[in-house]
């Protein structure tokens, strides 16, 4: 598929041809691979936590493979049309968190990948494509045309005064753009869990934060026992946003609104990842409550 100033969009979100210009290595464990594209003036991220949608071509192919959208479609027929091409042909497609977007000099976006390491046989599509991206290689994007859409799941009411945090590696690009929009109003109480201690990446935000790295390689406490012993303020506006594998966001919510007495309403969850399932086993399951 060849996005044009033709392709309909699907509002507020579009596809996006990209291709991969430069990588770099943040970590042991993490990978920022920067794309352009000759439309990215029409991109527009929500910052925080802005999610999209990914389409990578299989190992042979020069760009993904995907139908192209038909005029007033929903999105229905499109994915129907999607899941309909043959499994070794059809682009894998895997969520990721915006990681920075730029205007000037030139138009860029990048995205940050968790590299798993290990046997090649069990590393799943995307960590094996992130870790042979070359400049040139061709992505499509399914991404935001408008700054206030749907995969911005960050949203606190509006008078928050603190919020408790915590993500895994698979969601420390979400973290810190969370942490980079918080207002200097707020208080923040942070917990960020990474493989390694080289993963630790660089803190920007303007609230008045407290964030604790945990490095598994140095036997660091869980981080259901790290929120558990943490003394946390008196808000009155509380706000929590989790996300990251899946039974462990679930383990800290259950112990933010049970143990903590944080409306359910106040608390953001999302699940990233579940141990033992892949993403499109993970997709069929159903929702987290």
């Amino acid at each position: 598929m060849t996005a044009t100033a033709e392709t309909p969009t699907v509002t507020p979100f579009r596809f996006f041809d990209l291709e991969v210009t430069r990588t770099r290595r943040l970590g042991p464990s993490l990978l920022r691979v920067t794309f352009t594209g000759p439309e990215l003036d029409a991109f527009h991220g929500g910052g925080r936590d802005q999610s999209l949608s990914l389409f990578l071509p299989h190992p042979g192919q020069g760009a993904p493979v995907l139908p192209v959208p038909e005029p007033g479609d929903d999105g229905r027929a499109w994915h129907a049309a999607f899941r309909a091409l043959p499994d070794d042909v059809r682009a894998v497609m895997r969520s990721y968190t915006l990681s920075g977007q730029r205007r000037e000099p030139e138009q860029e976006v990048d995205i940050d990948f968790v590299l798993h390491g290990g046997d090649p046989a069990t590393i799943g599509p995307a960590c094996a494509w992130a870790d042979t991206a070359r400049p040139g290689d061709r992505v499509v994007v399914l991404g935001p045309a408008v700054a206030d859409n749907t995969a911005v799941r960050c949203r606190p009411h509006e008078d928050f005064d603190h919020i408790v945090m915590w993500g895994d590696e698979t969601a420390v690009p979400a973290a810190l753009g969370v942490l980079a929009w918080l207002p200097a109003s707020v208080t923040a109480h942070v917990w960020l869990e990474v493989p390694h201690r080289g993963d630790v990446q660089p803190v920007t935000t303007a609230a008045d934060a407290h964030v604790t790295w945990l490095v598994r390689d140095e036997d660091s406490p869980t981080a259901l026992d790290a929120v558990r012993a943490a003394e946390l303020p008196e808000a009155a506006r509380p706000y929590a946003w989790l996300a990251g594998e899946s039974g462990t966001m679930r383990e800290l919510r259950r112990h933010l609104v049970r143990e903590r007495g944080y409306d359910k309403r106040a608390v953001t969850f999302v699940g990233y990842w579940k141990r033992g399932l892949s993403e499109d086993a993970l997709r069929e399951q159903p929702a987290d409550t």
